[in-house]
């Protein structure tokens, strides 16, 4: 699944002003542009934030008319869109991320989108929800702008009750809907002796958020983190009795930044690709064995195309290893705006991250992507690679059932054309 994606977030920032990188990268007026570039570049499916909070309008109220023209193109267009429903931002009327009823509104919105669009098949429930309760709960830079335990518990918890319920809902109408739960793989490396607990508390702490989803008991720390910020025990449970894995693909968000050394005086620095995704993906895929998709990664444009041959090479030796990866995304479609501030200071910086600039001239990264794909677009979903056959002495092509989130023996399958 050769992807890229819109770049939709839409957090609120600390001056109350709503960024909507949507709007900043020009997408709301040149929308058609967009897609049919995504469709020259040879690319099927694409990573999609339809603006929550300009949808949502109310209980029971929505407002349709961008996304019915989008989406119909999209149609026309053989683009299989994987739709975002939460992408860092809540409707004004909903308040923010600390909203119990949260799980509540996006569920019925859920129902709704899947009624209307029921042909619509991937879904991302909430993106990223560790960097999401980070940012908005534990931070202080997003939404809610809390600096606490509290902050940040509640705010996960709500996203993955929220993702759970919306997930039922889509089921309700389309039992064959796929989730691909986007998270930014994380790992913090400890700087001194002294930091060696610190450091591995925190690296128990990225899994939160993946644990409840997937109905794996975190670990005793983070259980006692979770009861002393409000979580009972049965509402633990019921986390644990939710049984959506088979429905879900692990998506994996991989950045130059997303590893980090922590020093004595408790500073996170960047430490670049240490480990790499290979590793990351690995550990990731070791914990819950659900199918995993790369769905983000980017670089700055004079370091883009040695970065996305990286990525790709990883992917390969994963599924060589064994690894079930059914996915690779370059994101975004087009440049950024002010993601060096991680969106907190609203002054048009534009990032050089896309296959496309913003007035939608390719960037080189866009040809290698484009080369990249044609000479790899016929793979199959997944194969095992030659040292898992080897040990299991089978000469058939053994293949994942992303639908199932199964092993299957057979023969080899590609996706369709």
């Amino acid at each position: 699944m050769f992807a890229t994606g819109i770049e939709c977030s839409c957090p609120v920032v600390a001056d109350g002003h709503r960024v909507d990188e949507m709007d900043s990268c020009g997408h709301y007026h040149k929308w058609q542009t967009d897609l049919q570039l995504v469709r020259e570049m040879g690319i099927k499916y694409l990573r999609y934030g339809p603006p929550y909070y300009r949808m949502h309008l109310g209980p029971g109220k929505y407002d349709w008319a961008f996304f019915d023209h989008v989406y119909a193109e999209m149609e026309r267009l053989g683009i299989e869109p994987l739709i975002d429903l939460i992408h860092f931002g809540v409707p004004d009327w909903i308040g923010s991320f600390q909203n119990p009823e949260l799980p509540t509104y996006l569920a019925e919105y859920a129902l709704a989108f899947s009624q209307r669009y029921p042909r619509i098949r991937f879904y991302t429930p909430v993106n990223e929800i560790f960097v999401t309760a980070g940012f908005s709960g534990a931070f202080g830079w997003w939404n809610e702008q809390l600096k606490s335990d509290a902050g940040f518990v509640t705010a996960l918890v709500n996203c993955c009750k929220a993702s759970l319920q919306a997930q039922q809902a889509i089921l309700s109408v389309n039992p064959d809907a796929l989730f691909v739960h986007s998270e930014s793989l994380e790992y913090i490396h400890p700087g001194a002796p002294s930091v060696v607990e610190t450091a591995r508390r925190l690296n128990e702490r990225r899994f939160l958020s993946l644990d409840l989803l997937y109905a794996r008991r975190p670990s005793a720390d983070m259980c006692r983190l979770l009861n002393e910020n409000g979580v009972s025990e049965s509402e633990l449970e019921w986390f644990m009795s939710q049984g959506m894995r088979r429905h879900s693909v692990l998506g994996t968000d991989y950045y130059i930044t997303n590893e980090r050394m922590l020093r004595p005086n408790g500073e996170l620095v960047g430490t670049g690709d240490v480990f790499g995704y290979y590793l990351l993906a690995k550990e990731y895929y070791e914990r819950y064995r659900v199918p995993l998709m790369h769905t983000e990664t980017n670089r700055v444009c004079e370091h883009s195309i040695e970065w996305l041959r990286k990525q790709w090479l990883n992917v390969l030796r994963l599924r060589e290893d064994g690894v079930p990866v059914v996915g690779f995304t370059w994101y975004s479609l087009t440049d950024q705006v002010d993601w060096d501030s991680a969106l907190t200071q609203p002054r048009g910086h534009v990032n050089p991250l896309g296959l496309y600039d913003l007035q939608r001239r390719p960037r080189q990264v866009a040809s290698e992507y484009k080369e990249l794909i044609d000479a790899h677009k016929h793979l199959p979903a997944y194969v095992y690679g030659a040292a898992e056959k080897a040990r299991a002495h089978e000469t058939t092509t053994v293949v994942v059932d992303v639908q199932q989130g199964q092993v299957l023996t057979q023969t080899p399958v590609a996706l369709p054309a």
